[in-house]
């Protein structure tokens, strides 16, 4: 699937954000097992949010040094 590159530079930032706000939602919602889902997708958000960016800065600095990549 092929995205515009705005959209694509910016999905690393929709997913912390996300995940910072379900996070933070978790603290607030008190109704059934939602406390608990809202956790768990948080921290899922915030660690892909982390691993895309990570990756990201990773291969740019290879291909910028002109090694090849793996």
């Amino acid at each position: 699937m092929w995205v515009s590159k705005p959209i694509y530079e910016s999905l690393p930032y929709f997913y912390l954000v996300v995940g910072a706000i379900t996070l933070a939602s978790s603290m607030y919602v008190n109704h059934w097992h939602w406390p608990v889902i809202c956790f768990s997708l948080g921290i899922f958000c915030l660690v892909a949010g982390l691993v895309v960016l990570l990756k990201r800065r990773d291969s740019r600095s290879t291909e910028r040094h002109g090694r090849p990549t793996t």
